[in-house]
This record gives C-alpha cells, structure tokens and sequence, in this order.
C-alpha cells in the first residue's frame, strides 16, 4: 500500500473513530449509558486501527490493549504506553455493554451508569489525541 493510500485509510477509520465518540457523548446526555460505553469502546478501537492502517500494516482483533501491545513499529509502541490503562478499561465495554447474557441476571441498561460512560469518553479522548500525534493529516 502506497504511503498516500495507508495515510488515506488511516484518516477514514480516525475520523470514524471520532464520530463514534461524539456519538457516545450524545447517548450520555440522553442517559443511554450501556450504549454509550459501547460507541466509546469503539471510537478507541478504531482510532488504534487507524494508526495500525497508517504504519501499514492490517490490524486484526477488538482488544484495544492487544493493539497496542502488538504495534509493529517499537517506537511507537513505546509511546502508546501510556495509554495503556485506557486501553485495559475500554477492553471491559466491549461485549457486556451489548448482550443481555454478558452480564449475570442484569441487562447492560441497568448496569452501566454515568461515571462509567465519564470514564469511557476521557479514554477514548486521550487515545484519539495520543493517534493524533502520529497521525497527521496529508498536506494540500
């Protein structure tokens, strides 16, 4: 993949990544919580995939921490560090935010409450920021 291409992809999934956190903030003021947690979630995935697109390389998985952990470039890596504590917390919305079986006797809706979605937003809003330092959008 050309250097235009990878860059390209890499602002398609950041950018996805970013809408899906403004979205997150959306369902938190309507006190959707479970759901909000979730797009959170999401937006990090998608802001590491970005930077995994950018280097390159095709990511593969739903683990932002195992994301980090297996960033091809070690420089990188190292940076992304210290996001790491976000990553692992993220990790925690992925499935049992969604399915009324990934929780025992309660549905996502009546787990998930407003510090858990506070928490979500400023980790995806610190990983999105860490990407954008890698990740700069093409000159014009």
């Amino acid at each position: 993949m050309s250097l235009d291409k990878q860059s390209y992809e890499a602002q398609r999934w950041l950018g996805t990544a970013e809408e899906d956190l403004d979205a997150a903030k959306v369902l938190l003021r309507e006190g959707k919580y479970s759901h909000s947690c979730f797009l959170a979630q999401q937006s990090g995935e998608k802001a590491l995939k970005a930077l995994w697109y950018f280097l390159g390389e095709d990511p593969w998985g739903h683990s932002i921490y195992k994301l980090i952990l297996e960033i091809p470039d070690e420089e990188i890596r190292k940076k992304m560090a210290e996001i790491q504590d976000e990553a692992v917390g993220l990790d925690r919305f992925y499935i049992p935010t969604r399915y009324p079986n990934g929780l025992p006797d309660l549905t996502p809706a009546k787990y998930y409450f407003q510090r858990d979605v506070e928490f979500s937003i400023r980790a995806a809003g610190a990983i999105i920021s860490k990407i954008r330092e890698h990740i700069q959008p093409p000159s014009q």
